[in-house]
């Protein structure tokens, strides 16, 4: 599972998720993508297990691409504690994600098994998804820029 080697500070606040993505929203490293369509927070254990269901399916053939890193704490009091007492220990990792943002990338594999691979991922995540190819630029040839 991913996770940050260190941070600056331990304990953050809950922030907003609310709006689009604003960058990572393109496929830029692979030929097909796999797009949120909504918006959640994104635990390092289910980004783990998406990422076991893609590469299990394309039998470690072809790249993975992994868009998101889970770099924001979450805490959490323990079970059976009174109010109060300040805020609860750091006690997993999530990744914030946007709708639009690219999560997940694939290339060097054919698109019906890239299309699997990637619906398999999205029943692990908490959020709605859709598969993109990648567009190809047509450039004639003889043409000067």
């Amino acid at each position: 599972m991913q996770q940050p080697k260190r941070v600056k500070y331990r304990k953050s606040h809950k922030g907003h998720r609310h709006g689009e993505a604003q960058a990572g929203n393109n496929v830029d490293f692979g030929d097909f993508g796999l797009q949120a369509t909504s918006t959640a927070w994104i635990t390092s254990r289910q980004i783990e297990a998406a990422r076991r269901a893609m590469t299990r399916y394309i039998k470690r053939g072809g790249k993975v691409w992994i868009r998101i890193f889970p770099d924001h704490p979450v805490t959490k009091k323990p079970a059976e504690t009174r109010m109060g007492s300040g805020k609860g220990s750091p006690d997993h990792w999530i990744a914030v994600v946007k709708r639009g943002r690219m999560m997940f990338e694939m290339g060097g594999v054919a698109e019906d098994v890239a299309r699997e691979a990637m619906r398999l991922a999205s029943y692990k995540l908490p959020l709605q998804t859709k598969f993109i190819v990648k567009e190809v630029e047509a450039v004639t040839v003889g043409e000067v820029a």
